[in-house]
This record gives structure tokens, C-alpha cells and sequence, in this order.
């Protein structure tokens, strides 16, 4: 029985602040836009615009061809 002496107001405290925290994030925008993130994973973040890879690989590689070209066609 002195155990629910300790454990219930343990539980109260532990409820209280997952009470607390919830709200806080709820007050700070956490939970506003719930469907980007899951759409997220969906876009790769490693696409350059044209525009920007064009002088690289005219700089790197004179023949105009990208890098990227010539790993694709010499697979053996």
C-alpha cells in the first residue's frame, strides 16, 4: 500500500508535464502543417537547376558533356 503512496503522485507528475509539453508545441506551431513533412521524403534534394550545372561542366570538362555522362556509358 505504500507504494501508491509514491507511484501515484510519480504517474500525476509524469502526466503533467507530457500535458505541459503538448501544449507548448501546440503553442509554437508543431502541429500545423501535418502534410509536408510526409510528403517530404518524396523530393530529392540533390537536383541542381540547369542553369547553375552548366558552367561547371563547362569548365571541368571541355568537351560540353557532363561528368555524369561519361560514369553511365563505361560500365562494364
Amino acid at each position: 500500500m505504500s507504494v501508491i503512496l509514491i507511484m501515484l503522485p510519480a504517474a500525476l507528475i509524469l502526466a503533467g508535464l507530457g500535458v505541459w509539453a503538448f501544449i507548448m508545441a501546440a503553442k509554437k506551431g508543431q502541429f500545423d502543417d501535418l502534410d509536408t513533412p510526409a510528403i517530404r521524403a518524396v523530393f530529392d534534394d540533390d537536383d541542381v537547376p540547369v542553369s547553375h550545372t552548366k558552367g561547371k561542366a563547362d569548365a571541368q570538362n571541355p568537351s560540353g558533356r557532363a561528368a555524369d555522362d561519361t560514369a553511365h556509358t563505361e560500365r562494364v
